[in-house]
This record gives C-alpha cells, structure tokens and sequence, in this order.
C-alpha cells in the first residue's frame, strides 16, 4: 500500500434531542492496522475525487486556534488525540457561533503518501446498511458515506513546513450549496483561500485553445496537442499532483523561430494562471467535447467533429449536424410521423 497511517481517530458530532448539537470525543487514537490504513486510502481517494477544491493556507489574522495547536502537534508538544479533541470542540464552537447543524463523524487521518506529510480532516455522515444473513434474518449497520463527503479539507503538512509563504498547502472542497456550507468549515481551521481551482482549470483549457489557435493551423493537430494536455491531466490525477504550467509548455508546440511557448505566452496574459494548481477531473471532458445545455436542450459532440460533421454559424446562431445518431434519428422519425398523422 502506497500510503503509511500515522494517527487515525473518529469523533462523533451528534445532535440530541433537546436541538442541540454535542461533541462526543472517542478516548483514544485507532490501532494502526490493515482495516485503518484501507480506510485512510478511501478517504485520500475519495477526497481527490471530488472536482473544484479551493487552495489556500493559514490566516495570520485569524482567531482559530487550529494552526497552532497542529503546530504544537508538529513540534511533539501536543499529542494527536489531544490536538484532534481541541479541534473537536473548535468545530463544535464555530458551528453554534454561525448558527449551522451539522452532524456525523469527524475524521482526522495523518498519513504520508508519495513522501508528502498530510493531515485529512472530514465530516461524514453514514448511512444504514440492511444485510441478510445465513439464518435469513435481517442484520443492520451503518457506514461512512464516503462518495457522498461534502466537508472535507487536507493539509499538506511538508509544504506547510517547507514551503509556508506558497500559501497553497490546504485544499478543501467547496460545498454541496456552493460556498455557505464550507464556509464554517473554512473558519472553524482559519484558512483564507488562494486559488480558485474550477476557474484555474476553466482559464486554463481556453487558454490553451486561444495558444494552439497561434501556433497550430490544421484541426487535426490541434486535436492531437489536445489529446497530449488530456494524457497529461490524467496523469497528474493519477499520481496526485499539480498541473505545471511549465511542464505543460514542455508538451504543447513552441515557435522555434522566437522562442515562444506557453510559458511565455502564460506570461503575457492579463490574468496568467498560477504557476502550479490542483487539476480538475471534469475539465478533462472539455478537453475531448463541445457540450452545452439550456432552455431545454443538452448538446454534445467530439471537437474533432467540428468542421466536418457539424458547423457553427455565429451570424444565424445555428448549428448544422450532418449524420444525426441513428438512435435520435428514429425517435425524431416517429415523432414527425405522429405529427403528420
């Protein structure tokens, strides 16, 4: 198993009868042990999963005491298990201060993986299993709704340690209900974001169009230096890690005669992406496809197609497809013939 379990408890963030929200600390830190570490995988993978985190990193200003007690854990002057009851009971201040319930699990794993420190924090809710057992009795259980984590947010402690003035060592997800809902979550730790990773990512796939459209004159060599920046994301997926611009520069076509690359042309923008940020999974079908939808009609089509199979006219604002998918094509046959009829 690529990742390595330092410290791994669950606390309990219950709502009571009387409306309440309560705190329920669990007394010790987990054993270490297959189950954990499958577990904290899960989590890691989960958390990478999810497309459009925000990046940032402590706020100097703020009245969180969550930074510096994961200092005082770095240090070795706090224990895990005391740092995680502290910020337990930070949560549960910050959700009575904000006026928001919210209940579940709270998880924090500390684990390393491809020799990156991390510290993942998350509130999960779980939800009922009903089983069948040999003596065809119903058995009940509940358990962690990982593909649903909503409230979830990582620290990348070597860059923390390293590399602090980057201010990009803390990723999180930003919420079921846009930014309302992370928004305590953000202040129960004291994170200030930085980078915008859906807009980056969004900036990034029309950057690269308006640079391919410089450099590269024929469709279908366009389409290949797509399909490139495609295989590159898939790869930083893959191994977690940040899309390089300068690495992407390495990739796409350069004008020799000037020295120009997408570095270069990165640079001269009026809002030039960062440096480095976290790729976004759903951006990796715009890269391969046209789509749309509004007013009641959802459109999507392979960019090679455009020019050959389909045409845009901007002066009519219509669209022309030649070779509608036979499947459309019947359902659009039937329709007409019950009109006529």
């Amino acid at each position: 198993m690529s990742l390595m379990v330092h410290n791994f408890v669950v606390h309990r963030l219950s709502l009571a009868d009387d409306g309440k929200l309560h705190f329920i600390p669990r007394a010790s830190c987990f054993e270490i042990n297959t189950q954990i570490e499958t577990l904290s995988q899960q989590l890691h993978s989960a958390f990478n999963s999810k497309p459009g985190k925000g990046v940032g990193g402590f706020d100097s200003e703020s009245a969180s005491t969550f930074a510096p007690s994961l200092k005082q854990v770095a240090d070795n002057e706090l224990t895990f298990l005391d740092f995680s009851v502290n910020s337990g009971n930070l949560l549960l201040e910050t959700l009575v201060n904000d006026a928001m319930v919210e209940s579940g699990f709270l998880i924090f794993s500390h684990y390393e993986h491809l020799a990156t420190e991390y510290l993942l924090v998350a509130l999960i809710d779980t939800k009922q299993h009903i089983a069948v057992n040999q003596d065809l009795n119903l058995d009940y259980s509940q358990y962690l709704e990982l593909a649903k984590m909503q409230l979830a947010l990582r620290i990348d402690m070597t860059q923390w340690k390293i590399t602090p003035e980057q201010f990009r060592y803390i990723s999180f997800i930003k919420g079921r209900m846009g930014r309302k809902v992370s928004d305590f979550f953000m202040n129960f730790i004291g994170c200030e974001e930085k980078v915008d990773v859906k807009q980056q990512n969004k900036q990034l796939m029309t950057q690269v169009d308006d640079y391919l459209a410089e450099q590269v004159s024929e469709p279908k060599e366009k389409d290949d230096h797509r399909g490139s920046v495609a295989n590159y994301f898939k790869q930083q997926l893959a191994e977690d890690s940040d899309v390089s611009i300068k690495e992407l520069a390495e990739i796409l076509p350069r004008d020799n005669e000037h020295s120009f690359d997408f570095e270069a042309f990165n640079a001269q923008a009026e809002q030039p992406l960062e440096p480095n940020f976290q790729p976004d999974r759903s951006m990796l079908k715009s890269l391969a496809k046209f789509s749309g939808s509004g007013g009641g009609v959802t459109i999507s089509f392979e960019r090679k197609l455009l020019g050959e199979r389909v045409s845009y006219n901007p002066h009519t604002d219509t669209l022309m497809i030649k070779g509608i998918p036979p499947n459309l094509k019947d359902q659009l046959l039937r329709a007409t013939k019950s009109e006529q009829d």
